[in-house]
């Protein structure tokens, strides 16, 4: 068997839609659909969807008709026409059943392979005395506390207590680097089950009961087996619904009015212009666009609780974003080697580098590697000089270095420094200040007590973040950066990155009041949270992203899980979510618009009898009513799964206003709703018309 094909980060828009078209449409997903469509005949399923409800009401009427002609009285068309109506009408539904059933095979092909690492695992439970019990994973509750050992998979969620392991996440993330697991912190201790520990050991507390696992979740919500209607689709349904029956009355009324007039109608031809008049294209697509739209949130490693989720993410107002690991990478690195005095720039990097040796820190290698770069090489600086004694940083002296033969090479704060040599400098001060302005960290160098300049420290912004920061303004949506840094700090770095405002010196408590400041003036927040202390504002949030690394707090407070724990998704879930509006609001605009066609279709065929003068609406010159009807019926039908591919893959999203978003559908969907039907008739009738006179 081919192993599963992992899917591709989520900053990688391209390239994910690339793997959405490559999977979508294939044999394992297409074929099994086509009975699904066919047991959703069912009307217990059916009654869920008004409008194809109705649809499938009028096609058992129409059979009766083919049974019987004259079944509810003497205006009657032929059992030949009757047999095709009903087959057209069929046809319809299960057009709508099967779009449906595609979208949810997506779903299940993935929670097949998700089955596939969920089993019952073996488990050796810690029992109060210290010793191990045998036991599987089926056999633990939540508070349970289980050795897993190299080898081992971790048999249930869980937040490590003890040891420190590697495990490989890879069957859940499709990352195959495995990650460092260990206790007391929030972004390590969290372990899920079916991973595999690869190294050491660790003992793990049980967090959730059998089948309320993470994986158990994720199978579920991928599959569709809990998928809730979201507000605006139940909106949405109910408003379907009411035309559905305005034009059901519409219809009815037009019976006698038709037979006082002297032209009675059939009702095989009164059901064909109710299915013609009601909305059937959305209501056909409406589900399968709600599917789709969580598992495009899935495909991008984004675990979605509910699709609320997902619709409230295309609506967010304001995005409160952290600035270490969402913003910046989180780690300061070297951008330049300041000298003072009679220095160079190249005596400061070989002191730097040299200082840096015994620095395991990022902020260390970052300093050797920069230096590298430079041109400054490790082997002739020590050629001669012997191995050297390294000085290791201490929170005392703050300062690191090494001490070589007839030199001592230090680094670290300006004032620790500046206490080594005993001599106090303006000049390293000015360009301390500067520095710490721009929201960098500044590190003096001496060597032999003399101080040759400064290491620029800074926390790098990433890259594109700005251009992202610009889209969410396009769109009307509020950035707002979170930080620990004083305000200096954090203007500098919110300058740089682009956002609209930032909070400085912040603390826990503050997130949950910026979010309700922002919640009281009717606006969605969004926001990503790791730490148990994020929990309470991520439950306050609108939209809220855990990470797969948090903890399982944060996991239960929020509404998404990110399995990347890329803090950065949260504008590529927005930007699904808008998505996933802007398909729904663009094929309801199209299924509207492209009635028009439809009425003058099938009102003058209906009329032509009683009124001659209405001859002059058959624009599109159809050849007979009959064939005017029929016409109208196919495109109805065949129109529904010519628009699967855009409601399962969704409308092309670009960053814009509403107002833009909303002419841009109107002119596309909306004129070429009324369009491509007059075309679609008159073509479908010059196909037919030959064959309608037989009936």
């Amino acid at each position: 068997m081919a192993a599963p094909v992992s899917p591709p980060r989520a900053h990688d828009t391209a390239e994910v839609q690339r793997h959405v078209r490559r999977t979508t449409f294939t044999a394992d997903i297409l074929v099994p659909a086509l009975w699904r469509s066919v047991t959703k005949l069912d009307p217990r399923w059916m009654i869920k969807n008004p409008v194809m409800f109705v649809v499938e009401i009028g096609a058992v009427l129409t059979l009766l008709l083919t049974i019987d002609p004259t079944i509810f009285g003497q205006a009657a068309a032929s059992r030949g026409y009757n047999a095709v109506v009903t087959l057209i009408l069929v046809v319809t539904v299960l057009f709508a059943n099967y779009a449906e059933a595609v979208a949810e095979g997506r779903g299940r092909a993935q929670a097949a392979t998700l089955r596939r690492v969920k089993k019952d695992t073996p488990a050796k439970r810690v029992r109060a005395k210290g010793s191990i019990e045998a036991v599987t994973s089926t056999d633990l509750r939540r508070g349970d506390v289980v050795l897993v050992e190299v080898n081992d998979l971790v048999p249930g969620d869980g937040d490590v207590v003890e040891g420190v392991a590697y495990v490989n996440e890879a069957a859940i993330t499709g990352e195959s680097a495995p990650v460092l697991k260990r206790p007391g912190t929030d972004t390590q201790s969290s372990v899920i089950g079916g991973t595999q520990v690869v190294s050491d050991f660790i003992k793990v507390r049980i967090s959730a009961n059998p089948g309320e696992s993470f994986l158990d979740r994720m199978i579920a919500l991928v599959e569709g087996a809990r998928r809730q209607k979201t507000p605006n689709e139940i909106a949405l349904t109910a408003l379907l619904a009411v035309l559905a029956l305005i034009f059901l009355i519409v219809c009815v009324t037009l019976v006698p009015f038709a037979a006082y007039l002297g032209s009675p109608l059939d009702v095989a031809t009164v059901i064909a212009l109710l299915v013609c008049l009601i909305p059937t294209t959305i209501g056909g697509l409406l589900s399968a666009i709600g599917i789709a739209g969580m598992d495009r949130v899935t495909r991008f490693n984004v675990l979605a609780m509910s699709g609320r989720a997902v619709e409230a993410a295309g609506d967010i107002d304001t995005l409160l974003l952290d600035k270490t690991g969402t913003i910046t990478y989180g780690n300061r690195l070297a951008s330049e080697f300041i000298p003072i005095g009679r220095f160079t720039e190249r005596d400061v990097a070989e002191a730097a580098l040299l200082s840096s040796l015994s620095d395991e820190t990022v902020e260390g290698r970052s300093i050797v590697a920069f230096a590298t770069q430079k041109g400054v090489k490790q082997e002739t600086l020590m050629a001669g000089r012997g191995a050297g004694t390294l000085i290791a940083f201490s929170a005392e002296t703050r300062m690191s270095g090494m001490q070589l033969d007839g030199m001592k090479v230090m680094k670290g704060a300006i004032d620790a420094i500046e206490t080594l040599v005993g001599i106090p400098s303006e000049e390293l001060r000015r360009h301390g200040a500067r520095v710490a302005g721009e929201g960098g960290t500044p590190l003096a160098v001496s060597v032999n007590n003399e101080v040759r300049g400064l290491v620029y420290l800074k926390d790098t912004v990433k890259p594109g973040i700005r251009d992202r920061f610009d889209d969410m303004r396009r769109m009307g949506i509020k950035t707002i950066m979170i930080t620990g840094d004083n305000p200096l700090t954090a203007k500098t770095i919110a300058r740089e990155a682009g956002v609209d405002d930032f909070v400085a010196q912040a603390k826990p408590e503050d997130k949950i009041r910026v979010i309700k400041a922002e919640q009281a003036e009717g606006k969605l927040v969004a926001m990503t949270g790791d730490g148990t202390n994020d929990a309470p504002a991520l439950a306050q949030a609108d939209v809220a992203v855990a990470m797969s690394s948090g903890t399982s707090a944060a996991k239960e407070a929020a509404n998404m899980v990110d399995l990347d724990s890329d803090p950065t998704k949260l504008v590529d879930i927005v930007q699904i979510g808008k998505q996933m509006l802007i398909t729904r609001g663009a094929i309801t605009t199209f299924s509207i618009a492209n009635d028009v066609a439809k009425y003058f279709a099938i009102i003058p065929a209906m009329f032509v009898g009683a009124f001659a003068e209405l001859q002059a609406l058959n624009v599109m010159q159809l050849a007979t009513p009959q064939s005017a009807i029929l016409s109208a019926l196919v495109f109805n039908a065949i129109i529904i799964p010519l628009l699967v591919p855009l409601a399962l893959r969704g409308v092309r999203y670009r960053p814009t206003s509403a107002d833009a978003l909303l002419l841009r559908n109107v002119a596309i969907y909306g004129v070429g709703g009324i369009v491509a039907p007059f075309i679609g008739i008159k073509l479908i009738d010059i196909v037919i018309a030959p064959f309608v006179g037989r009936l």
